[in-house]
């Protein structure tokens, strides 16, 4: 199956989900978010929440992967694999964080603002260009394990399923697996399943990232488990090293400081030119996840 992530991610690479796709169909995600509100909305009352929301996830995930088993056993190999297309997300991610970074390096804070809200839930109103470069940076990093490596690895081990399965499940946790007095009961299962299936994609980006950087293991090794979350300290850890700056720390939401802690703690603060180092980066680690899905299907 790695041939079929690879040409997911060349097909993705070359043309992204292009604005006429999306505005005649929409897009597979979107797509199982519907299906993730209607579940929220019927399901998400009353008691017992934490086994209605069980539910929820074992429907949403069905949804996505039963009709992907009908299409990779009808269609065949190579319709499965452009099918798979759509649910790769490297070039889109690569376009948002490079809004950020063109007002940032041209000094035009509004419009880096309004970019990094498009990326991340913390508030940028009153951002400095460090604190958005952080964000931006922080936001390639972990979803260069969510939206690229990981779907690519399912791709991988069970071909159009593994991936249908795996963004159903990222969905999920994206719109239920908050701690929140609505979701705390109802996304309990979508969030632990979510850590489940990056546990390994998220430790691959970090290699991959460490990889073609030449550095920034010793950064991983010791802040990564730092993080709030199993599995973003992981990448975001190693961009961090790989840059020799700062990531995370203290946020903003709308409501409350986040007191998260640095990741390489006592390193300067990013400024424009590491988010543009920190994409070349990405596209080099996307470059070598392509070039080792190319080998195991050689060897295949």
């Amino acid at each position: 199956m790695s041939a079929l992530a690879l040409i997911a991610l060349l097909i993705d690479a070359a043309i992204g989900w292009p604005d006429a796709a999306f505005r005649r169909i929409g897009h597979p995600v979107v797509w199982i978010g519907r299906i993730i509100t209607a579940l929220d909305d019927r399901l998400n009352t009353g008691d017992h929440r934490q086994a209605k929301g069980a539910i929820a996830v074992l429907l949403t995930v069905g949804a996505a992967v039963i009709p992907a088993l009908i299409a990779q056993a009808l269609l065949g190999y190579w319709i499965a694999a452009i099918l798979a297309w759509p649910l790769v997300a490297a070039r889109s991610l690569h376009d948002h964080v490079a809004a950020v970074m063109r007002p940032l390096r041209a000094g035009d804070l509004a419009a880096a603002r309004h970019a990094t809200s498009m990326i991340v839930g913390r508030d940028v109103t009153r951002a400095d260009a460090p604190a958005l470069t952080r964000a931006a940076t922080e936001s390639l990093a972990e979803n260069a394990s969510d939206g690229v490596i990981a779907p690519l690895f399912w791709a991988a081990v069970a071909g159009l399923p593994g991936i249908a399965a795996y963004k159903a499940i990222n969905t999920l946790d994206s719109m239920i697996g908050h701690r929140t007095p609505r979701h705390e009961a109802f996304g309990w299962a979508a969030a632990r399943l979510d850590d489940l299936v990056n546990l390994i994609p998220a430790r691959l980006t970090a290699l991959l990232f460490v990889m073609v950087a030449g550095k920034g293991w010793r950064v991983v090794l010791r802040d990564a488990r730092r993080h709030r979350s199993p599995n973003a300290g992981w990448p975001e850890a190693a961009m961090a090293g790989a840059l020799g700056v700062r990531l995370s720390g203290p946020r903003v939401y709308a409501d409350r400081i986040a007191p998260e802690p640095w990741l390489n703690e006592g390193a300067r603060d990013p400024d424009p030119e590491d988010l543009t180092r920190a994409l070349r980066i990405y596209r080099r680690g996307v470059a070598l996840m392509g070039l080792m899905l190319l080998t195991v299907a050689a060897v295949a």
